[in-house]
């Protein structure tokens, strides 16, 4: 779901991305962490975005499948930006390997770069 006003109003957005991410629902959380990623990583990135989104944990399965594919988005669109998260390990485990996983499915990110994240797995 993304109407077109959303893309009019971003400012507007951003304020109830902030309150639905804080959300203590499981779908709302989800929800504007996709909002997020569809509205801003392209022109309207900034760096403050993915902080949002690594600082949520969650145990929902739904929330942190969001936060994975959030950051497998973002390192298509934001790599340099992105990758300081990945390196770093914001994310628990489980989200960080995910988010890994998407990355390598993706056609979006070169086989130089998937051979990197791949070093960069946590083994349990």
């Amino acid at each position: 779901m993304s109407p077109k006003i959303f893309k009019k109003h971003k400012d507007v957005l951003l304020t109830h991305i902030k309150e639905w991410i804080d959300s203590q629902k499981t779908y709302t959380v989800r929800f504007g962490v996709g909002m997020l990623m569809e509205h801003f990583l392209d022109d309207d990135f900034d760096p403050l975005y993915p902080e949002l989104v690594a600082k949520l944990r969650s145990e929902e399965y739904y929330v942190n499948m969001m936060i994975a594919w959030y950051f497998a988005t973002a390192l298509a669109k934001q790599y340099e930006s992105i990758l300081p998260f990945i390196e770093e390990k914001w994310l628990d485990d489980w989200t960080h390997n995910k988010a890994i996983q998407k990355s390598l499915e993706s056609r979006r990110i070169t086989e130089e770069q998937k051979l990197y994240l791949k070093s960069l797995k946590v083994v349990r």
